[in-house]
Order: structure tokens, then sequence, then C-alpha cells
């Protein structure tokens, strides 16, 4: 290790002052110094931090786009079968309380930075599946009220740090309560319709992540056990992805079962037909 130390360490010492200053900025001055400039592998609590901040920031990234091919899908297939409109509603809420709570008492960004990520992208799928449900006079209403709630949320002069503290046990109830409606739609149809595949197993990657994030960064247990009843939801929707990977929409079974019952109709319909008889003709004698 000394001499790959030795290779190493004239390149970390002479970094480029701007990627030093993020380095500190991500892992602070005592574990870039243990990791950075003395190359020290042995210091597992600044490796643990590093990890942990290296994951937060990986979580924020791929939250941008997350619920990206989810979109994509309800404007493509016009369509929002299979989406419960409901879960939408209930875990945009809670999204939007956590972000308010870890916002107002000052939690490191890189702990939940996605929340706002992903907030910002349920709100437009909430509004898609409200258009094409034939509901969209709600989608104004919808919008007013998230509005109103997140004036109230952020500004300290309505609710204070106890009450936030009461609605924020609220939210991981919310946010666990969120997935159930989406899993009895699937089990009751049989079929995952336009819930979006990269969405579901990011969310599953993202939620474990997060366990290990804020168990190292984050000293709140509200915050850790919303985690862990999230990561468990999140699981049973991608075992429910697996399993009816290949089940066909409701519509595709509606027009197998229409064609059988119409060619059925057809063959009837031949069968009950009187064959028409040709004129007689006679012979001249």
């Amino acid at each position: 290790m000394d001499a790959v130390r030795s290779i190493l360490q004239p390149i970390t010492h002479n970094l480029p002052g701007p990627i030093k200053d993020l380095g500190i900025s991500i892992i602070g001055d005592k574990c870039y110094q243990s990791l950075i400039n003395d190359i020290n592998i042995e210091d597992v609590e600044c490796i643990k931090y590093g990890v942990s901040k290296g994951l937060g920031i990986g979580i924020i990234g791929a939250s941008s786009i997350v619920k990206v091919p989810q979109i994509l899908k309800l404007v493509n297939s016009q369509s929002a079968e299979g989406i419960s409109f409901l879960s939408y509603l209930l875990e945009t809420v809670a999204y939007l309380i956590t972000l308010a709570y870890n916002y107002r008492n000052e939690f490191p960004f890189s702990t939940y930075g996605e929340t706002a990520l992903i907030l910002a992208q349920n709100v437009i799928i909430s509004v898609l599946i409200l258009r094409y449900s034939g509901e969209s006079a709600f989608a104004a209403l919808f919008i007013g009220l998230l509005s109103a709630a997140a004036t109230l949320l952020f500004t300290g002069h309505s609710i204070n740090m106890a009450t936030l503290g009461y609605l924020q046990a609220v939210a991981g109830v919310l946010g666990i309560a969120s997935k159930l409606p989406q899993i009895v739609a699937i089990f009751q149809s049989g079929t995952t319709g336009q819930l979006s595949a990269f969405t579901v197993f990011n969310y599953l990657a993202g939620s474990l992540s997060r366990i290990f994030t804020t168990l190292q960064e984050v000293d709140d247990k509200l915050i850790l056990y919303g985690f862990i009843a999230g990561f468990a939801l999140n699981l049973v929707l991608a075992s429910q992805m697996v399993y009816y990977w290949n089940a066909p929409s409701a519509k595709a079974q509606g027009k197998r079962k229409a064609a059988p019952a119409k060619a059925k109709g057809k063959a009837a319909g031949a069968s009950s037909a009187t064959p028409k008889k040709s004129p007689a003709t006679r012979r001249r004698g």
C-alpha cells in the first residue's frame, strides 16, 4: 500500500483548486485529508461517510429522470390504465411535507434532494392521470391546493417545528399508504398497465440506498422508519412488476374476448341463412 500511496499522493496533493474545494464541500476537511491526501483506506468512518455522500448525489441525479419514462408512457398511450391517482396524490402530499421538514431542519441536501425533483414529476403525472381519466377540471384545483399547502409548510409563521414534526409522522404513514392503492390496482386488474418498470425498480434501489444514507448522516427515526417501510412496499411493487411482466393490458384482453364472440356470431348467422334455389326450367318436347 505504501508503494501505491507514494505514486498517488503527488497527484492528490496537487489537484486543481475547484476540484479540491468540491471534494471538501462534499466530505469535509477531515475526511478529505484522510481519504484524498493521506489515502488512508483504514478510516472506516470516512469511507462510509464518503459512500453515503456518493449515494446521495447519485440518487439526486437519478431522481431527476426517474419518472420521465412514466410521463412519456402516459403521453404516448394517452391512457392512465393501471395507474392509481390516489396513490400519486398520497405520495405527493407525503413528499411535500417531507421536503418542508428536511428543509426547515437544515439537513444536508444530499440526504433529501431527490424529494423535490420527484415531487415535481409527481405533480405532472397526477395532472396527466386526471386529464386522461376525463377529470381535467380537477387538475387546476389540485395545483391550487398543493400551492397553498406548500406556502403554509415552508413558512414558519403558520406551522411551527413541533407541528411540522407531527406532520412528518403523518407523512410517513401517507408515504406507506400511497403504495397500497397501486398494489391493489395491479392485483385486481392482473396487469401493470401503463406503470413504468424503470420507475418502479429505481424507486426500489433508491429507497434501499436512502436507508444507508439516513443511518450515516441523519439522526432522525421518523425519516429512517419511513424509508424502511417504503423499501418494503417498493419490493412488493417490483415483485408484481416481475410477476405480471407479460400480462396483456385490459384493453388487449377485451379485444381478445371480443374477437371469438364476433367470429361465433358470424358463424351462427351463416348457418341460419337458407340457401337460394335456382328457378325450375321446363323441358320442351
